[in-house]
């Protein structure tokens, strides 16, 4: 991992930070952008650079520039299309949530999302108006779910046959 540059987004990443995600969710995701839940790919420095409680790390490599992203938004799942009771167990003025997990395919393997992602958990942990840390994930992304478990606890499953998302929602201890 000695190539990487791993640090808080400054402006000049954003351009790199949003193709990451952008294509993520294009090429990886299979859903492409949806601006209903992407607004802050679309202005990436209001969403993270002008908040206090909200931070975007970018992984940048020498040859293919920002490669990576991982983020902590101040507030908690919405309803829709999340279960009511979750927004209500994770206010969103003391809830973190970690958001834009994304690794381009070819630096994937190197640890770069545990990393981010352990910025991220500290970032939280160090902000006292954040009393949990919440995310929700695809389990039909490859390796996504056991990643997660790795760090958190499921707190609800919601997959279901029918559904286009096989979505699970997480907790990760702060305290």
């Amino acid at each position: 991992m000695t190539d990487y540059l791993l640090r808080a987004a400054l402006p000049e990443d954003l351009p790199g930070a949003r193709s990451v995600m952008l294509d993520t969710f294009y090429t990886d995701l299979g859903y492409g952008y949806l601006p209903a839940h992407h607004d802050d790919v679309i202005n990436p420095a209001r969403a993270y650079l002008s908040h206090p409680h909200q931070r975007l790390w970018i992984a940048r490599h020498p040859n293919d520039g920002v490669i990576a992203t991982t983020a902590i938004r101040a507030r908690g799942p919405q309803t829709p299309p999340h279960p009511a009771w979750l927004t209500a167990h994770f206010p969103d003025h003391t809830t973190a949530q970690l958001f834009r997990v994304y690794v381009r395919p070819a630096h994937r393997r190197h640890g770069l999302a545990t990393t981010l992602v352990h910025m991220a958990i500290e970032f939280a942990r160090r902000t006292p108006t954040f009393e949990r840390l919440y995310l929700h994930t695809d389990a039909s992304v490859p390796g996504a779910l056991a990643f997660w478990k790795s760090l958190g606890t499921v707190i609800h499953d919601d997959r279901a046959p029918d559904r286009r998302f096989q979505t699970v929602h997480l907790e990760i201890p702060l305290r």
